[in-house]
């Protein structure tokens, strides 16, 4: 049974982060679209931080679906979540926005797993580290 609990922490790594690679392909496809939205709140150097943002959402999602560097992948994501949770879903009055906070903090959480329990027995990472790591 050992076996379907790391299929269990597999399947989920991978439908946890889906949302960021769907999200990162989005912002590619309509990258001057998303850097207006991004202006629309203010934010400066939109164009800076639209390439870095697609950046660490898709390296940190590729890195938790494979496996590899998963803790870095986790990181790389809770990292993208904090500002763009802070910035962009913090306007409680309207209840999509509270729905989409709360979205982010759900997929927190399962960063801080990740982060915490690493990628499981499906993993490159244990793998490559001679079945030691988790």
């Amino acid at each position: 049974m050992e076996w379907l609990k790391s299929l269990g922490v597999l399947v989920g790594r991978i439908l946890l982060v889906l949302i960021f690679l769907q999200s990162g392909i989005g912002k590619i496809e309509n990258f001057q679209k998303t850097a207006q939205y991004m202006a629309s709140y203010g934010m400066p150097f939109t164009n800076f931080f639209l390439v870095g943002a697609i950046f660490v959402e898709l390296i940190g999602c590729l890195a938790v679906i494979l496996g590899f560097s998963t803790r870095l992948g986790a990181v790389l994501l809770l990292v993208f979540l904090i500002p763009t949770t802070l910035i962009f879903h913090t306007n409680f009055s309207d209840q999509i926005q509270v729905i989409m906070f709360m979205k982010n903090v759900s997929i927190f959480g399962g960063c801080l797993l990740l982060l915490s329990f690493g990628g499981g027995r499906f993993s490159l990472d244990y793998l490559l580290r001679g079945r030691k790591g988790k």
